[in-house]
């Protein structure tokens, strides 16, 4: 076992991977830029290491830097965390080439899925349904016409870099598909410097499921079962929970035995989520994430299997310490996502945190970096804190989300929280019948309304 790992990432994922190696007796190092010296990671980690000023490309996106501070203090390996450099095929490899250990999949796996074509290639050949779309970056208008018509309209333009939809764009006719693609081209070269594109069939009521795995590289693969992560705003999940509502017995061991069959002959390590949209009782493969996920505690409080533990320990060698067998599921869970942003209008509201309040009480979680007196800083995600709930039902779970919300207290900024509140009453949620356009058609129809 490691006995000094470096967490490069901040906010409420670094607290979250500190407290993992707190309990594994393992010393950690923090990196912050000037604008997180007060963070709460910070405070709490053994050492600390100032990486550079405010703006990520010059501090959490600095790989130098990182590599540099992991030296200094002699740390042995680095956890990502999400976000910033987490899917870094490159960074990767530059850790393991300084001696280090990474913690997460090898670079040629993240090089694999971290480009949406080629992860469509694999999992392909490794017998995961995909959507209807081309078989790779599409090369000109003529060619995406061609293939739009052949899969039928609507058609979605996607990224081949990309991620948080960023890049993405929806075409209902000729005419909209000749206008999108050099927009999407240009927000893709804009925001993942390559400019490549694919184009797959839009489907117009899907849910996103995505199933949680664990693969220790040496043939040990399980699944911890799957995430509803269906309420979302322009592609940004706001809301998620397990199991999903939409899924019944069947379905679930299907995509469970499809997906363990296939990481298994993909030979992966560490932790990982493959995503899918499911319409009409099937399945399609959209991307796979390659490392731990924002909404992994709804998987941790069903399961009762810590997936930062299990990532530090299959890292170090370790084999996987259960089979699929061993993998038992609890109860209802529910994260909501709380971000520093105008509940209606969504802009940005960073500022100072005073009062603060956290929700308690049985089956309650706050995954969270705030304090009172903790002041917001506008340079990175709105993210501020997840809250997280579970019950032995989903109505439990549902009135129990209910009352932490109403306890929960962030003052001095704008949070999400009345969104969340006013979506936990709106009978759709309540009845679990929502896709992943219910929350913009809500939004739009209450803008409307006003």
């Amino acid at each position: 076992m490691f006995e000094k790992i470096l967490i490069a990432n901040r906010g409420e994922i670094a607290l979250r991977i500190l407290r993992a190696c707190r309990e594994l007796g393992i010393r950690t190092v923090a990196v912050h830029s000037t604008a997180d010296a007060e963070a709460m990671h910070v405070r709490l980690a053994d050492e600390s290491v100032c990486i550079g000023p405010p703006a990520p490309r010059l501090s959490y996106l600095n790989m130098v830097a990182l590599l540099s501070a992991a030296d200094i203090t002699g740390a042995e390996a680095i956890h990502p965390g999400v976000g910033f450099l987490s899917e870094n095929a490159d960074f990767a490899a530059m850790v393991a080439d300084h001696g280090l250990t990474f913690i997460g999949p090898s670079p040629e796996h993240l090089r694999i899925m971290g480009d949406k074509v080629t992860a469509k290639h694999a999992v392909k050949e490794l017998g995961i349904p995909t959507v209807p779309g081309s078989d790779g970056a599409i090369t000109s208008e003529d060619e995406a016409l061609k293939l739009a018509r052949e899969i039928g309209y609507p058609v979605l333009i996607k990224a081949a870099a990309g991620g948080g939809g960023k890049g993405m764009k929806v075409a209902y006719s000729d005419a909209e598909l000749k206008a999108m693609l050099p927009l999407a081209r240009s927000e893709a070269k804009a925001f993942f410097n390559n400019d490549a594109v694919f184009l797959e069939k839009f489907l117009l009521k899907p849910r996103h499921i995505e199933l949680q795995i664990l693969g220790d590289g040496k043939g040990g693969v399980i699944h911890l079962g799957e995430r509803d992560c269906s309420m979302q705003r322009r592609h940004q999940k706001l809301l998620e929970e397990a199991p999903s509502p939409a899924l019944n017995a069947a379905a679930r061991e299907e995509i469970g035995k499809i997906a363990v069959g296939a990481m298994r002959k993909f030979g992966y390590e560490s932790a990982g989520t493959l995503e899918f949209l499911y319409e009409e009782g099937k399945f399609y493969f959209i991307e796979m994430n390659t490392r731990l996920q924002v909404e992994h505690p709804v998987t941790e409080y069903i399961t009762g299997i810590d997936l930062v533990r299990e990532q530090i320990r299959i890292a170090a060698g370790g084999s996987l310490s259960l089979t699929q067998k061993d993998v038992k599921f609890n109860g209802h869970a529910i994260e909501v996502r709380i971000n520093a942003e105008h509940p209606e209008t969504f802009a940005p509201s960073p500022g100072r945190v005073e009062p603060y309040h956290v929700p308690g009480g049985p089956g309650v979680r706050v995954d969270s970096a705030l304090y009172s007196g903790y002041r917001v800083p506008s340079h990175y995600d709105s993210l501020v804190a997840k809250l997280i709930v579970h019950g032995r039902t989903r109505n439990e779970c549902l009135m129990r989300l209910r009352r932490a919300l109403q306890e929960y207290v962030i003052g001095g900024i704008e949070t999400t929280i009345p969104l969340h509140q006013r979506i936990l009453a709106e009978a759709d949620f309540i009845n679990g019948d929502y896709d992943i356009h219910w929350l913009e058609r809500f939004m739009a129809a209450d803008s409307g309304a006003s």
